[in-house]
């Protein structure tokens, strides 16, 4: 049977409902408080959460609202009240609520309510783990400033470009687009044909993401276009990620036209190293996403590996930070990933290791080719489409070269 977790200060209420719901067959664990709430949630996602607005450490929209920015709002929540009014039910359903009860909840009227949540998500997830937002760091002066500046100019536009230097946080930035359906995300950059405008429509609400302007195709850069021309439409934001300037990309071949309009609104986006106090924050909450979605297994990091991630430089930025916490969740066998985990994986390779300076160039350069990819393709986990954006080559151009150094892909996380 489904199991549920009751939230709620007043030990009276706790024990009808667990009774009530408890005699229908259901699994209840119980939380007094938002405090216990978090423990319960994490030590294992229940199915559905009745959760009460009024409590005394904190209350339940801000728990709610933590709950969705962490990407942990992947199953359906309840919201109970005595004291409740419209604008409260609004707030809660807007952040992703599913239901609202005003108390007394009567009977027929709670059952029915979690019977509803349930069916509407026969598997007990609401939706998929979304991705880690802006809203996760709020004690971070630099990225909640970052989110003020991301909705100030959302509020008068639609579409943005974020200018970046090495070790950026577009990703990050993009995913905090302020939107109807937070976690609805559209990579162009990982469709080659023309894009379709059913697939723009599944969209509806969401964000369409460019990672590179310069690396796009000619068909992608129309399907650019493409959406850009259909935003209002779908009720979608764009946001296009770029370390070139306007000159550079006209001389590759950009329309002048295209890169005005584009380049209209733009914003600068720290890197990891400008926010260097707040990557441990930004690794557990990656952590916390990579779990949530059944990516790694149950991991915590300790202070000491937390330590070694904060004092790396990411040259790699947002991205190269997810793949190492990636790989250290994988690669550990403990519950706690160690400082000596972190160290070995994040320890310079130097780049002529193993090679032989005298023999013949295009050996030496084989050779080192051979150490570069290998290490780039265990640091992605296999994910060739984030390889090709590392490494900066065309994916068809980068399997044969792959193939040619003897370098087996498996085609693992593709796409992703």
């Amino acid at each position: 049977m489904p199991s549920l977790l009751i939230v709620d200060d007043e030990v009276g209420i706790r024990e009808l409902l667990s009774e009530i719901l408890g005699d229908e067959g259901y699994t209840i664990r119980l939380a007094e408080n938002a405090a216990a709430a978090r423990a319960a949630r994490h030590a294992a996602r229940p199915d559905l959460v009745l959760l009460d607005i009024w409590m005394p450490d904190a209350d339940g929209i801000s728990l709610l609202k933590e709950w969705s920015a962490n990407g942990q709002l992947n199953m359906p929540v309840i919201m109970m009240s005595g004291h409740g009014t419209i604008d409260t039910a609004v707030e809660a359903t807007r952040i992703g609520a599913i239901d609202y009860l005003e108390k007394p909840i009567g009977l027929q009227k709670l059952l029915a309510a979690v019977k509803r949540a349930l069916t509407a998500q026969p598997d007990g997830n609401a939706k998929t783990a979304a991705a880690p937002t802006l809203d996760a760091f709020p004690r971070s002066v630099p990225l909640r400033d970052l989110r003020k500046q991301l909705e100030q100019i959302c509020a008068r536009s639609r579409h943005l470009l974020l200018r970046v230097g090495t070790g950026s946080l577009a990703e990050l930035a993009a995913r905090s687009l302020p939107g109807r359906r937070q976690g609805a995300w559209l990579d162009l950059s990982t469709i080659s044909g023309p894009l379709d405008v059913d697939l723009l429509q599944k969209q509806h609400g969401g964000t369409v993401y460019v990672p590179e302007l310069a690396r796009l195709s000619k068909p992608q850069q129309k399907n650019l276009i493409f959406a850009l021309d259909r935003l209002e439409r779908y009720d979608l934001r764009l946001a296009a990620v770029t370390d070139q300037t306007p000159e550079t990309l006209e001389a590759q071949g950009w329309d002048p036209a295209q890169l005005h309009r584009l380049f209209e609104i733009s914003l600068p986006v720290p890197s990891v190293a400008d926010v260097r106090d707040d990557i441990p924050e930004l690794a557990r909450q990656l952590l916390l996403h990579l779990v949530e979605a059944g990516e790694v297994p149950n991991r915590k990091l300790s202070t000491a590996a937390l330590n070694i991630l904060r004092t790396h430089p990411w040259p790699g930025g947002y991205g190269e930070l997810r793949a190492a916490v990636r790989s250290l969740a994988l690669g550990t066998l403990e519950e706690e990933i160690d400082h000596q985990d972190a160290h070995r994986l994040l320890e310079p390779q130097p780049a002529a290791h193993g090679l032989h300076l005298d023999q013949p160039l295009r050996e030496a350069r084989e050779a080192f080719e051979r150490v570069y990819f290998d290490y780039h393709l265990r640091l992605e986990n296999g994910n060739m489409t984030r390889l090709a954006e590392k490494t900066g080559l065309e994916r068809t151009h980068l399997y044969r070269k792959l193939k040619q150094l003897g370098i087996p892909t498996g085609r693992r996380g593709e796409g992703a």
